[in-house]
């Protein structure tokens, strides 16, 4: 391992220890990349069959259509059709790598993403998946995806890896960001990808950035929240606003579009990890700590909850009117605030 290298990984692992950034994506994520490691050979067998597989670690969910997905610890996806009374294990996945977020471009088609840059695809709703992309040669983990449509998706990473697609996965390219104000290289990790209604598309980032394209994913550049600190979940909402959340319960929001971004206070210190837009316009935010936040004002004031239990919560999906959200956790779906 070089000089280089060696520096590298031990800013990365200072940043993922100051952020309890492990909590979320896995003790691999310090991993230095371009240091040679060769992958278990369990990270590339297929995930095992469990039934258990709705308490295993979770770390990103979203709808497919009607349908909930859910991914995590060792290759772990499932899927509910009743709302997340109940979940069951889908029936192909070929990785037992840690995966890290999902998302669908409609009720059929979705991608996951987790570490030694997995991409894994599915046509049929969830139920099996197929490998796109994985690089065993080094553990570059990939923490968010964003499909428009299905065929134009992105994907994001450790150290401002950056990819995208425009066939629905068949390939994958590198995108090169520029280099952020005040640095010298482009190395910042890319937590969670997001878009607006009018074709914006936005990757909450370290030190308080919002990464940027006005064009479609053509060029980018970089917004600043004023924030310091990791930022490790976004939202665009329905009217426009944007909401972006992480270290410590900071939360910002943006009416402009990303040019100008106050902070909102919040009664809760936990970092927050995703956010979920429910019925009625209701905004769901889940935090470390067993916290979560609801605005019923579309996202301008939030109220915190804690579960007694306090597990750190990993991901939700806001529930429909009248139900409650559904959350994801280290200890798998939870039930009830």
């Amino acid at each position: 391992m070089n000089d280089l290298t060696s520096a590298r990984a031990a800013v990365a692992t200072r940043r993922c220890r100051d952020a309890l950034i492990l909590a979320l994506f896995g003790a691999t994520l310090a991993l230095p990349a371009g240091a040679g490691q060769t992958a278990s050979p369990a990270t590339t067998q297929a995930a095992r069959a469990n039934p258990h597989a709705d308490q295993a670690m979770l770390l990103g969910a979203t709808r497919a259509g009607s349908r909930l997905v859910a991914v995590g610890d060792h290759g772990t996806i499932i899927l509910s059709d009743d709302g997340g009374k109940t979940f069951r294990q889908a029936r192909q996945v070929p990785v037992r790598a840690m995966l890290n977020a999902v998302s669908f471009a409609d009720a059929k088609h979705g991608w996951a993403v987790g570490h030694r840059g997995v991409i894994l695809a599915t046509t049929d709703g969830g139920e099996t998946w197929t490998l796109q992309r994985q690089d065993l040669d080094k553990d570059q983990p990939l923490f968010s995806v964003l499909f428009t449509d299905a065929q134009h998706g992105w994907a994001c990473g450790l150290w401002s890896l950056l990819l995208r697609t425009d066939d629905g996965g068949k390939t994958w390219q590198n995108v090169s960001l520029p280099v952020p104000p005040g640095a010298k290289r482009a190395d910042r990790n890319l937590y969670s990808l997001f878009a607006d209604a009018k074709g914006g598309l936005f990757i909450a980032a370290e030190q308080g950035r919002v990464v940027h394209s006005r064009d479609g994913g053509a060029s980018w550049d970089y917004l600043d929240t004023g924030y310091k600190g990791s930022l490790w979940a976004g939202i665009a909402l329905e009217d426009g606003s944007l909401l972006v959340g992480g270290l410590r319960g900071a939360l910002y929001r943006s009416e402009d579009g990303g040019g100008h971004w106050a902070p909102l206070k919040v009664d809760s210190l936990s970092s927050i990890t995703a956010f979920s837009v429910g019925a009625g316009g209701q905004v769901m935010a889940s935090a470390l700590d067993g916290v979560s936040l609801l605005s019923t004002d579309g996202g301008r004031q939030f109220s915190a909850t804690q579960r007694p239990d306090r597990q750190p919560l990993t991901a939700l999906i806001a529930g429909g009117a009248g139900k409650p959200p559904v959350l994801f956790s280290k200890a798998g779906v939870l039930q009830g605030l």
